[in-house]
């Protein structure tokens, strides 16, 4: 019987880290298996700065995930993010030693090879490489090459750029939490993949993930990707003004704004007002609620104005770039009130809420499906396409204290049973698509030189 592919996810965010669980149904939808969350420490603007908090948060949530499915995890898909991630456009081309054979995956991952050598700013590594469209001898608009004859093969692309030292900092503390790093990706793609209709793509839409420290973009037009940018704005942002406005503490500032919390101020009449229990039996404080959208308000419509000007730079005012499905929010702001609104009147275009359940199993829980777990599904569903075993069932005849143990010695038997069988497999796989192709091949590259680093510097 074949093995079960089980998937894992882990999206560092900085207020909250998540580990998720799961593997397709028969019916090709995800079924999470087991989610666990914990309060992000060491993280501000999706930014690692205290390795050793991090590493404890990390080892929180996978506990959590293991203990409720009953599976080990062996190793994750982490999304990367953070102030440091910029996006540029760029054309690069091959001339083929012979134009009479067809074009092959080889081909491209060499153009590939060839972008991935781009001289970079110091300290600056690249972290994607999506091709657009190709362009075989001259004749352009094509997605799909392979199979084609021509000499000359031209490409353009995506490329996504971080801070080696960031990255590298991520790895350390996966590594350091006992689990292996078996991919990276852009936070806004995988959120991307889990709550985008590919008629959306192909229409054109630009999804705004607004989180904890950070708020991420991602355009796509004629189904392929065509601007990302990360915006150093999120929630937290909004609590520190609610904070220092209505002088309360950060956790009262949180729940003011998740419970009370309005982007649209003329919502609140002038006489309804919130209490707030004193510190060490100091008075209640009293809050208009008219206030606090006031305030809610003014950063909400900063943080909006920044995105909708990198979705200017892209060009959607040109009526070929146009984004018919206009925007998708996601993310924990999504689930701020009357946002929707206010989107739709500063950028004048449509807008939804995106909700990841479109690919989840019909039997889900109803938080998995909240915007708060886009980027966590995404992140699983980008694992699946790893095709590896990222977790392993523990065995219950093993008392329970032992099952939950970080000790990678205890399964490196079942590890290395699990790895062959993942080898063998790999002979009989069929022909995969260009895309799933090049994201392997680049991944294995890269997350085996973070390895090889890690290594040295121990």
């Amino acid at each position: 019987m074949e093995k079960e592919n089980i998937a894992v996810g882990l999206d560092i965010g900085t207020t909250k880290i998540v580990a998720m669980i799961g593997k397709k149904n028969e019916y090709g939808k995800l079924e999470i298996l087991g989610v666990g969350k914990s309060k992000s420490l060491g993280v501000a603007r999706g930014v690692v700065n205290n390795i050793t908090q991090t590493i404890q948060s990390i080892q929180q949530a996978v506990l959590e995930a293991e203990t409720k499915s009953g599976y080990k995890i062996k190793d994750v898909v982490v999304g990367i993010a953070g102030q440091h991630i910029r996006s540029i456009q760029h054309s690069d081309y091959i001339i083929r030693k012979n134009a009479e054979e067809v074009i092959g995956g080889n081909d491209i991952q060499l153009l590939i090879d060839q972008v991935n050598k781009l001289a970079m700013l110091p300290g600056e590594e690249i972290i994607h490489v999506l091709p657009q469209e190709f362009k075989i001898d001259g004749q352009s608009d094509i997605k799909e090459p392979i199979g084609m004859y021509g000499g000359r093969l031209e490409s353009s692309f995506h490329v996504v750029v971080g801070q080696a030292s960031s990255i590298r900092n991520v790895g350390r503390c996966i590594q350091s939490s006992g689990i292996e790093l078996s991919g990276l990706t852009l936070e806004p793609l995988a959120s991307a993949d889990a709550v985008l209709s590919q008629e959306e793509k192909e229409a054109g839409v630009a999804l705004i993930d607004i989180g904890g420290g950070t708020t991420d973009l991602a355009i796509f037009k004629d189904g392929i990707i065509r601007h990302t940018a990360v915006i150093p704005f999120g929630g937290n942002v909004i609590t520190d003004d609610i904070k220092e406005g209505c002088s309360i503490i950060e956790k009262q500032a949180e729940l003011l704004k998740v419970k009370f919390g309005s982007a649209w101020p003329g919502e609140n009449k002038d006489n309804e007002i919130v209490s707030i229990p004193g510190l060490r039996g100091r008075e209640p404080k009293e809050i208009s609620l008219k206030n606090l959208s006031k305030i809610i308000h003014a950063r909400v419509v900063e943080i909006i104005e920044q995105v909708f000007t990198e979705i200017k730079d892209y060009g959607h005012e040109d009526p070929r770039k146009k984004l018919i499905a206009g925007i998708v929010l996601t993310g924990g702001g999504a689930q701020l009130k009357h946002i929707k609104q206010l989107v739709e009147y500063i950028t004048g275009m449509d807008t939804r809420i995106g909700y990841p359940n479109e690919h989840l199993a019909g039997n889900s829980e109803e938080e998995i499906s909240s915007p708060l777990y886009a980027t966590a599904v995404g992140l699983v569903m980008n694992s699946i396409e790893n095709k590896t075993q990222s977790a392993i069932k523990i065995d219950t005849g093993v008392p329970e204290k032992t099952s939950v143990v970080r000790a990678p010695v205890i399964l490196k038997q079942e590890i290395e049973e699990v790895e062959n069988e993942v080898e063998s497999q790999i002979g009989n796989k069929k022909e995969e698509s260009t895309e799933t192709k090049i994201r392997r091949s680049f991944f294995d590259r890269y997350v085996d030189k973070i390895k090889d680093f890690l290594d040295n510097a121990e």
